[in-house]
């Protein structure tokens, strides 16, 4: 299955290892990624605010490139995916929209037709790739693990502009995907509320505070790490989980997988291959639980 794939910035910057698991899980998933190199930043949302008729721009140059390959949009950033979805359905739904995008984007040789889909790979893993396929993928159950899913906003928020209305199984995709890998997954509070990362420029201690509370929390429960689809979340609850901790005054030492890592392993690759070992907080107590070494 061709799909072009928009990896967003993070992957390619502060969360390197989520680029480099997200193109080894594409084989055994049957995915052809036709990279969009080319493709700007979404401005992840505060570009957007700020300057509307500019993020209508940069975004629908993505959107028209990947209709220009006929296939798909697929990200691996929660964010990117809302700010993508946002931009598509508004164009979508007002034509003086995207007339005015597309007298810009005229200049770079695109016009947006209003084709494209938006989908996270947690999303294309039910409705397109199917599970099936993820099933027979599997090499390594993910047996004795407790993990706790965690959503980040910007794949719930709004419903309309991500479909889930019409796709209200979207918000358990996670859960469901942890037990097909063979895992338990954990239920707790936090798994749907805001990681903290946008306030931390402005508010860190709160910022800090939010995320350490939704790890703590997912650990009081018994989850031995939690999974993100969002490289921002990964960074502010992995990254800043130190911090975290200072401000909590209380010791926290949970992993932060992203999805595709988590997906390699129950591939039957090797930790290192997933890049495991560049994490903050070390994966080695939960790799252990799966008789695995980082």
């Amino acid at each position: 299955m061709k799909v072009a794939f928009y990896p967003g910035c993070v992957s390619k910057g502060a969360c390197p290892e989520l680029y480099v698991s997200a193109k080894a899980i594409a084989e055994p998933l049957g995915l052809e990624l036709k990279e969009l190199t080319e493709a700007p930043c979404t401005g992840a949302g505060v570009l957007s605010e700020q300057n509307p008729q500019l993020g209508d721009a940069l975004n629908g140059l993505t959107l028209a490139m990947a209709e220009s390959e006929g296939a798909d949009l697929m990200t691996i950033c929660s964010t990117c995916q809302g700010v993508l979805s946002n931009h598509n359905y508004h164009l979508k739904q007002d034509k003086e929209r995207m007339d005015r995008a597309n007298a810009t984007l005229a200049d770079q040789g695109f016009q947006y037709g209003g084709t494209t889909k938006v989908k996270h790979l947690l999303w294309m893993l039910f409705e397109d790739i199917g599970i099936d396929r993820v099933t027979a993928a599997i090499k390594r159950k993910l047996t004795g693990l407790k993990i706790a899913p965690f959503y980040g906003c910007y794949i719930l928020r709004p419903e309309e502009s991500l479909g889930l209305k019409e796709r209200p199984e979207r918000k358990t995709y996670l859960e469901r995907l942890i037990a097909l890998l063979g895992a338990e997954p954990v239920e707790y509070r936090g798994a749907t509320k805001c990681c903290g990362f946008p306030m931390l420029t402005f508010n860190r201690e709160k910022a800090l505070a939010m995320g350490g509370n939704h790890i703590v929390e997912a650990k009081e429960k018994g989850a031995d790490l939690l999974v993100t689809p969002c490289p921002l979340c990964h960074l502010n609850l992995d990254g800043q989980q130190p911090d975290a901790a200072r401000v909590l005054k209380k010791d926290i030492g949970v992993p932060i997988f992203h999805l595709p890592q988590l997906l390699g392993l129950a591939f039957g690759m090797d930790p290192s291959e997933l890049r495991l070992d560049h994490h903050v907080v070390p994966t080695k107590g939960a790799l252990e639980k799966v008789e695995l070494k980082v």
